[in-house]
C-alpha cells in the first residue's frame, strides 16, 4: 500500500512538472505576438553586439604617443586614432613587440572595437614599408634609356 500511494506521488510529480515545461515552451512565442515594443528590445542587443565586433582599419602610422597609448594612422580616404591598452596585442609578423617599437611610416592593419567615441585597437599587425625599395629600382632604369638618345644626336 505505501508501494503504491509512493508510485502515485511520484507519478502525480511528474505530471505536473512536464505540465510546468510545456508552459514555458510557449510562454516566449505568443509574448512577441501581442507586444510590438518586445521585438525592438530584443533587436537592440543585437545592435550592441554587432558594435562589439571588431572592425578592421589599415593605413600607414603617422604618428605614436606612449604616452597617451595612441597610434594615429591614415588609411586611404581618412586618419583615425586609436587606444591601445594592456589587452592590445601588436605584432610584427610572428612576433609580439612593444608600442614603443611602432614607428612612423610603417604599415598596420588594425582591429579595433568602438567604446564610446574611442576606438580601442585589440590588435595591431605591422609590416615594414614596401614602396620604398620598388621606387629605387625604376628611377635606375630610367636614367639608362634617357642616356642613349643623348648620345645618338651627337654623331
Amino acid at each position: 500500500m505505501k508501494k503504491l500511494a509512493l508510485i502515485v506521488a511520484l507519478l502525480t510529480l511528474v505530471a505536473f512538472a512536464s505540465g510546468v515545461m510545456a508552459q514555458q515552451k510557449p510562454a516566449p512565442a505568443p509574448a512577441p505576438a501581442p507586444a510590438a515594443p518586445a521585438p525592438e528590445k530584443a533587436k537592440a542587443p543585437e545592435k550592441t553586439k554587432a558594435v562589439e565586433k571588431p572592425m578592421k582599419f589599415s593605413g600607414v602610422v603617422e604618428k605614436v604617443d606612449e604616452m597617451a597609448k595612441t597610434i594615429i594612422v591614415k588609411g586611404k580616404k581618412e586618419s583615425m586614432t586609436f587606444a591601445t591598452d594592456d589587452k592590445t596585442k601588436i605584432t610584427k609578423g610572428k612576433d609580439t613587440i612593444g608600442l614603443a617599437d611602432v614607428k612612423g611610416g610603417m604599415n598596420v592593419a588594425i582591429d579595433y572595437k568602438k567604446e564610446g567615441d574611442k576606438n580601442l585597437a585589440a590588435a595591431v599587425k605591422v609590416s615594414a614599408p614596401k614602396a620604398a625599395p620598388k621606387a629605387a629600382a625604376p628611377a635606375e632604369k630610367k636614367e639608362k634609356p634617357a642616356e642613349a638618345p643623348k648620345e645618338a644626336p651627337k654623331k
